[in-house]
């Protein structure tokens, strides 16, 4: 087994590129530093400098390594290429960022069908037979820009409130993409939260999984959150979303299933905690990277 640990933007409640709720992004560099991180994901395209000679700097010179960008956006949109002009800025910049800065992977995720900042529905829940369609082939035509154009792997990142979310839809979705081209990155508190078992749906899907991310859901809040229909996104203020040792998936049984199927890849902490106030994020890391670290789930190395 070798499990890398790692952290994201997110875990500093950073959700856009550029919010004046959110922590600064030195800020966020040196606590990832400080909390003992020493790899990340890049988060929104343009919250982290998007200059590779400045990126690339404050990077160094904070000891932190790069394993992957973040892509989101409406993948069922009208036409196969009409995503070079909604997601060309992060697919390009993204990616070329993370390539040349040693990373491997591409983390796609499909837009919500309810806006994060009003709880209203912007879409519908399910698609039909032609949406699903086109999320299926913009997906496999941005793993293959990924793939051809920069040399990095595409994840795709099932997510609550979006049109890829239960065991069903992403199974499908797995189904119906290359297993070389397309490969997951399993949210195990999203998936928990959409419903699904994320021990058991792991030991199913470890081999397609070289990166997932770690959160917990707190569940006294989301019984809450079920009883009065809260969107995720303002359940993510409430703090439904928790640390890896406090809500109700299992972390030692995810470190026994990771053990048993000797799991080589990334483990990201991204705590989804937007808005949150500036000085919550860096003693939740620490706490975070804490008991993965007691608990043997992974190392700060990659091997």
């Amino acid at each position: 087994m070798g499990i890398t640990l790692g952290t994201a933007p997110d875990s500093w409640g950073i959700w856009f590129p550029d919010d004046p709720k959110q922590t600064p992004w030195r800020r966020f560099l040196d606590e990832v530093a400080e909390a003992g991180f020493e790899w990340i994901e890049l988060g929104p395209y343009g919250y982290l400098p998007t200059d590779l000679a400045t990126l690339r700097g404050e990077l160094d010179q904070r000891g932190i390594k790069v394993c992957a960008c973040v892509v989101e956006g409406n993948l069922e949109e009208s036409s196969p290429v009409t995503w070079r002009s909604s997601l060309q800025k992060q697919v390009l910049g993204g990616g070329e960022l993370a390539a040349e800065l040693g990373g491997q992977f591409m983390v796609l995720i499909d837009d919500g069908y309810i806006d994060l900042a009003s709880g209203l529905a912007t879409g519908p829940k399910a698609l039909d037979g032609d949406g699903w369609k086109r999320l299926v082939d913009t997906t496999v035509n941005i793993a293959q820009t990924a793939r051809d154009k920069f040399g990095l792997q595409l994840v795709f990142h099932p997510n609550a409130e979006t049109h890829v979310e239960t065991e069903q839809q992403i199974e499908q979705l797995l189904d119906e993409t290359d297993s070389e081209l397309v490969k997951l990155c399993l949210d195990l508190g999203h998936h928990a939260y959409c419903g699904g078992d994320p021990v058991s749906f792991l030991r199913k899907h470890h081999a397609r999984m070289p990166h997932f991310h770690v959160k917990n859901v707190d569940g006294q809040v989301y019984k809450q959150v079920q009883a009065q229909q809260i969107s995720v996104g303002a359940a993510s203020g409430m703090g439904v979303f928790c640390g890896p040792g406090e809500g109700i998936v299992d972390y030692e049984q995810v470190r026994d299933v990771l053990h048993e199927v000797g799991y080589r890849g990334f483990a990201i902490v991204e705590q989804d905690m937007y808005p949150v106030a500036f000085d919550k994020p860096l003693p939740i890391a620490r706490k975070s990277l804490a008991y993965l670290k007691e608990i043997r789930l992974g190392s700060l190395h990659a091997s």
